[in-house]
């Protein structure tokens, strides 16, 4: 199967689609309990600042990469993973921008950010945690082969080891 995206490590140029996809109501709603009332970060512009100067070329600590459409070169989401603050874990995060849905981009993004991670950097595993009422994030990590390791308080623990991602994938 021909790959319809790829990861593309942003420059300073491409803050635009960072800043569109952080204000943006519809792709940030499942933020909104942590940036009331709609999720969109107060601040894009530092923020992807920030991001620039902590994030890119901060491998295997942390990673940050758009996902960009092959046929077209239109960036439809980001991808993410950094160390947690303990250091016993690798936190991830995708985000699809709300226009993109739908077209399979959330399972091909997440494979991508595996295969970045347990391949090229190495790490031991991939955790998410969300809402257990968020099902399409939820069926889409199931898909590649995140496991639940828990919940509490209405929140799932998802988990994916290097040692089951590659077994799977080959």
């Amino acid at each position: 199967m021909t790959p319809s995206l790829r990861l593309y490590i942003p420059r300073p140029e491409d803050g635009r689609f960072y800043v569109k996809m952080m204000t943006d109501p519809a792709t940030m709603a499942y933020n909104a309990p942590w940036f009331p009332p709609d999720g969109c970060i107060p601040d894009p512009e530092s923020e992807w600042e920030d991001l620039l100067s902590g994030w890119i070329g901060r491998e295997p600590e942390r990673f940050y990469a758009f996902l960009q459409r092959v046929s077209d070169g239109a960036f439809v989401g980001d991808v993410n993973y950094h160390k947690s603050r303990d250091g016993k874990r690798y936190d991830m995060g995708i985000v699809i921008y709300a226009p993109e849905r739908g077209k399979g981009y959330a399972k091909e993004g997440l494979r991508l950010l595996a295969d970045r991670a347990f391949r090229i950097d190495g790490i031991p595993r991939l955790n998410n945690d969300f809402e257990t009422a968020r099902d399409a994030a939820y069926h889409v990590h199931k898909a590649i082969g995140f496991r639940e390791t828990g919940e509490e308080n209405g929140i799932i623990h998802l988990e994916l080891t290097r040692e089951e991602y590659l077994a799977s994938s080959e």
